[in-house]
């Protein structure tokens, strides 16, 4: 099987826990792609679902789908997100955000009771890192930023460069939220939680792509099948 063939078929197990009547987060990336689209079959079938779009990408993939859209604004809770990820490690702790839209989807994922990431094996790893780190960040005092950012990775072990994502213009990418994205490549993240704490107190970082605790199961589609993680 192809490897987006086995994104697809994680993203068919994870239809599978999707009930009538939830409000579902829906992710963004190739991954998360297929799981809108197999969803749109189920509604356009008759099952009612209510979806909180993680960018505007897939605001667009689920209106395509015939999928009912919503807001945090108007829904309190959500039942359930799917999204995929760049990296998983065995504590189910993520790096996400290689499509830009890491802020939306920690929002929503931070809103749900449950959060199943879905992904090839490939995206399987002992520890984080060998994924460049994504920091999504104001453009304004961007140096000063930068610099605070290369202090705190030095502090916590996990030293590397620091590069400004560019657009396909060629200019800085920029993100839904009109911020631009900072990638770390890192190579190992010795301590996942830690990094993630001090990276969130810089004044100038708007969010970082290391999602900690908000996975509770993971599909992993490998030519055996598909393997289930559940977070202890």
């Amino acid at each position: 099987m192809t490897i987006d063939e086995l994104k697809r078929l994680a993203a068919a197990r994870a239809v599978e826990h999707v009930r009538d009547g939830m409000k579902l987060g829906l992710g963004t990336g190739s991954t998360a792609k297929h799981f809108v689209e197999l969803l749109g079959e189920k509604v356009r079938a008759g099952l009612n679902v209510v979806g909180v779009p993680t960018s505007e990408a897939t605001r667009a993939d689920a209106e395509r789908c015939g999928i009912v859209l919503g807001s945090l604004d108007e829904i309190d809770r959500l039942d359930l997100t799917v999204d995929g990820a760049d990296e998983i490690d065995p504590h189910l702790n993520l790096i996400k955000g290689g499509g830009g839209a890491l802020l939306r989807e920690k929002i929503v994922a931070a809103a749900s009771d449950r959060m199943i990431v879905i992904a090839d094996e490939s995206k399987w790893v002992g520890a984080l890192g060998r994924f460049p780190l994504p920091i999504e960040v104001v453009p304004f005092g961007l140096a000063a930023t930068r610099r605070a950012i290369a202090e705190v990775l030095s502090a916590d072990g996990a030293a590397g460069r620091l590069t400004i994502r560019a657009g396909k213009d060629g200019h800085a990418f920029v993100t839904d939220g009109g911020h631009w994205i900072v990638d770390a490549h890192l190579g190992v993240i010795p301590d996942a939680p830690a990094l993630a704490a001090s990276l969130a107190s810089l004044p100038g970082v708007v969010e970082h792509g290391l999602f900690i605790g908000l996975a509770t199961t993971a599909l992993l589609a490998g030519p055996a099948g598909i393997r289930t993680i559940e977070r202890r």
